[in-house]
C-alpha cells in the first residue's frame, strides 16, 4: 500500500506485509505510547480492523491483534485503557471515509485464518531492563531476572529469602497484574514442580508489587512483555532441538529459520544459537 495515515498520538505506515505504527512525542501522548516508540505488525498478527464511532466528533481504526501474536498484549491481557491501547488510532470524525477505505484495504490482506497464533509474530517492545517497584527493583539482562529487595517495602517473607536471580530457564511465564488495579504486581511463573508459589504477591520471592508511582504501565509492561518474550523464544527452541530428524515439508522449514531470523532480530537469540538451529534446520532439507 505504501501510504500513511495520521491520527493523534500515531501514525500508521501501511506497507505490502504490515503496518509500522509510530507513536509521536508530548505532554498529551500516553507514557506508554512514548516508551514504546514505533511497532511494526506483520498483517499476519491481525485477526481483523474495524472502525467505529469516538469521543468529542472522533473516530477509531482498530487493528485488532490474534491472540497469542503480540507479547505484549498477551502480558496485557486486556487490562490497558482505551486510550494507550497501542493498536486503537483516533482520527477527526470528518476523516471517516478515509479511515474506511484503510480499514477495507487493510482486511483484504489479513490472513484467511484469525485463530491464536502458535508463537509471537511481533517483536517485544525495547523497553527498560529495569524498573522499580514498590518493594523492589526488577532487573532483566537477556538472560535472567533479578529481584534487589527494598528494606522500606519488602515484606519479611521476601528479607528472608533474600534477593532473587531467575535463569530464563527456570521460568515459564510472567503475570502481570496493572498497577492501575489495586494490588498491582509482576509476577514470575516458576517451572512447573520446581517450587509451589505464594498466593499473594508480597509474600513471594518471585514477585513485586507496585504502589502509588512505583511500577507504571510504560514501564512494567514493556518489562513483563520482553521478559516473555524471551521465556517463550527459549522454549520454542527447546521444542524445534527435540524434533525427530526425518525429512520435513521445506515450506515449514523456510517458516521456522523465518521465526528464528525474528527472534534472532529481536534480540532474543544469540548469533550462535541462531546460526547453530538453522544449520540443524537446512541440514533436514
Amino acid at each position: 500500500m505504501g501510504d500513511v495515515l495520521a491520527g493523534f498520538h500515531a501514525t500508521w505506515e501501511f506497507d505490502s506485509d504490515s503496518v509500522l505504527i509510530r507513536f509521536e512525542r508530548g505532554i498529551r501522548t500516553p507514557k506508554l505510547f512514548q516508551a514504546l516508540g514505533e511497532r511494526r505488525i506483520p498483517h499476519g498478527a491481525l485477526a481483523d480492523v474495524t472502525l467505529s464511532p469516538g469521543k468529542r466528533g472522533t473516530v477509531v481504526l482498530h487493528a485488532v491483534p490474534r491472540s497469542g501474536a503480540d507479547p505484549l498484549m498477551e502480558t496485557a491481557a486486556g487490562q490497558l485503557k482505551d486510550g494507550c491501547d497501542p493498536y486503537r488510532l483516533v482520527l477527526p470524525a470528518e476523516r471517516e471515509t478515509l479511515a474506511e477505505y484503510y480499514r477495507d484495504e487493510l482486511r483484504a490482506l489479513l490472513p484467511a485464518s484469525s485463530g491464536p497464533a502458535d508463537h509471537f509474530l511481533v517483536a517485544p517492545p525495547e523497553g527498560p531492563v529495569h524498573f522499580k517497584a514498590y518493594d523492589g527493583k526488577a532487573s532483566f539482562d537477556g538472560k535472567a531476572v533479578s529481584f534487589r529487595w527494598f528494606w522500606t517495602g519488602a515484606s519479611s517473607a521476601k528479607w528472608k529469602a533474600g534477593d532473587q536471580t531467575f535463569p530464563l530457564a527456570d521460568l515459564s511465564g510472567v503475570e502481570w497484574r496493572s498497577p492501575e488495579i489495586f494490588d498491582g504486581y509482576l509476577r514470575l511463573i516458576r517451572r512447573p514442580g520446581s517450587v509451589v508459589q505464594p498466593a499473594q504477591a508480597d509474600q513471594d520471592p518471585a514477585a513485586v508489587v507496585f504502589g502509588l508511582g512505583y511500577g507504571p504501565v510504560h514501564e512494567s509492561l514493556p518489562f513483563a512483555a520482553s521478559v516473555l518474550a524471551a521465556t517463550r523464544a527459549r522454549g520454542t527452541a527447546a521444542v524445534a532441538a527435540a524434533l525427530p530428524s526425518a525429512r520435513r515439508d521445506p515450506a515449514d522449514i523456510a517458516e521456522r529459520i523465518r521465526h528464528l531470523g525474528e527472534l534472532h532480530g529481536a534480540g532474543l537469540l544469540t548469533d550462535e544459537e541462531f546460526s547453530s538451529k538453522k544449520a540443524e534446520l537446512l541440514a533436514e532439507l
